[in-house]
């Protein structure tokens, strides 16, 4: 049984965290497979959106305690794979083509966290018990949330969540901009499943052109992103996929 498992189908690729008896702990071998999982699945061209979950009614509980233990007993170069792995999984979802979104329920803590912010969209159960809980174990962040907290949330709600170490449930995450949408227990699986097919069903350069320019657009001056922008939609109307679609337009608005 792999610790990260993939699937294909109707242009969804999934990909499951599968340590369900640790809670989906992350390792140096899990972070690796994730990466690897991301960057197949976002190459794929019949892939339009990738979804991402954990087995066993949980998304992750952080970083596998019994593994940083033995790496901390090897010293500090045995432990950098750890951090280095997971850290690449978190980066390949800006750099992939395919949209991830990831669908959290049950614990989203430390690493699970850092993930969900990573990802391009996140979709929680009301009930999950998400946080940046690695001060109640007098740890720092390793897993991004120091960077992209802040980006996401502002300083003050950032230093607040990472000093505090304070449990959120999805509904105050979704509340706190930290995920698109919350969805009661009963209408999880099926809220998540309906977002993923209607992304599955858009034209894929419409999905990775939109997801491409928000990304780049982040990186620089607002008026670098609209120059960006307008460059670009220029260049996607010019071609035959933008001629599809404002044909299509136009008839719907007829």
């Amino acid at each position: 049984m792999s610790d990260v498992e993939t699937t294909v189908a109707a242009g969804v690729g999934r990909i499951l965290l599968n340590r369900p008896d640790r809670m989906n702990a992350i390792t140096v071998g899990l972070g690796r497979a994730l990466e690897a999982a991301l960057r197949d699945l976002g190459a794929r061209p019949d892939v339009n959106v990738i979804l991402v979950r954990g087995a066993g009614g949980n998304f992750s509980a952080g970083g596998d305690f019994h593994e940083v233990e033995r790496l901390r007993a090897d010293g500090p170069a045995a432990l950098v794979p750890l951090f280095e792995n997971f850290g690449r999984a978190c980066a390949a979802v800006a750099e992939i083509e395919a949209p991830v979104v990831a669908a959290v329920e049950g614990v989203a803590m430390a690493g699970g966290f850092e993930f969900m912010l990573a990802a391009d969209i996140a979709l929680v159960r009301d009930d999950a018990r998400i946080a940046d809980n690695h001060v109640n174990y007098g740890q720092i962040p390793g897993g991004g949330s120091s960077q992209r907290l802040p980006r996401l949330v502002g300083r003050q709600r950032a230093l607040g969540l990472l000093l505090g170490g304070e449990r959120l449930s999805g509904q105050e995450a979704a509340a706190y901009g930290l995920a698109h949408r919350s969805f009661p227990p009963q209408e999880f699986d099926g809220g998540v499943e309906a977002f993923v097919t209607r992304l599955a069903g858009r034209r894929r350069d419409a999905l990775t052109g939109i997801k491409r320019l928000v990304h780049d657009g982040l990186a620089t001056s607002l008026e670098s992103g609209l120059a960006l922008e307008l460059q670009r939609v220029v260049a996607h109307i010019s071609g035959a996929a933008g001629g599809a679609g404002v044909e299509s337009f136009g008839s719907k608005g007829a």
